[in-house]
């Protein structure tokens, strides 16, 4: 990773770094994550965003995560999943915290020079857009080593930076649990 002097802030969309990591093999383990991104220059705000259904407020199994995060200097947004039928008679659910993380992205830029999105959703494009407009630099955390892709092309060019999720592995991650057969 490239030095950078100035302060930074991290934009990690919750469910979009978690299926990465798995699609990988790993799990991230996010005092790791910070200790890494602090040797860019200062940190000044981490951001994790997530979703839970709205049935599962008062607990979850992110709930753990979430907890340890806000303890462990972290600022947590979680939203609650919003539930619909598809048409088809499937239950489904929306997970989306893009204007949320959007929102925040935009107000903080004016006081760091660098903003890191753990995402590779294409939703982002215009968010890349406009922290480059206010003179940041954008960097995107994602992977184009999964089996299908998940950082859309055109978030990855419009980055400043494109940091490859698997080459941080292991500085990053911790491996997954392995179940025991019987």
């Amino acid at each position: 990773m490239s030095a950078i002097a100035g302060k930074t802030a991290l934009f990690i969309d919750g469910p979009n770094l978690h299926v990465t990591a798995k699609a990988l093999g790993f799990d991230v383990d996010f005092k790791r994550l910070l200790t890494e991104f602090g040797t860019r220059g200062p940190l000044l705000r981490a951001y994790y965003y997530a979703t839970i259904p709205e049935d599962a407020m008062e607990y979850t199994t992110i709930r753990p995560l979430t907890d340890w995060l806000s303890y462990n200097g972290f600022t947590v947004v979680v939203k609650s999943a919003k539930q619909y039928d598809d048409g088809d008679g499937r239950r489904r659910f929306k997970r989306n915290v893009g204007v949320e993380l959007t929102v925040d992205a935009l107000e903080i830029a004016r006081h760091v020079d660098e903003v890191v999105l753990f995402s590779g959703d294409g939703d982002f494009c215009p968010l890349a857009d406009a922290i480059q407009r206010r003179g940041c630099r954008f960097t995107v955390v994602s992977s184009l080593r999964t089996q299908r892709s998940v950082i859309t092309d055109e978030l990855r060019r419009k980055a400043d930076e494109f940091l490859e999720l698997d080459v941080l592995r292991d500085r990053i991650g911790r491996s997954v649990p392995s179940v025991a057969v019987k």
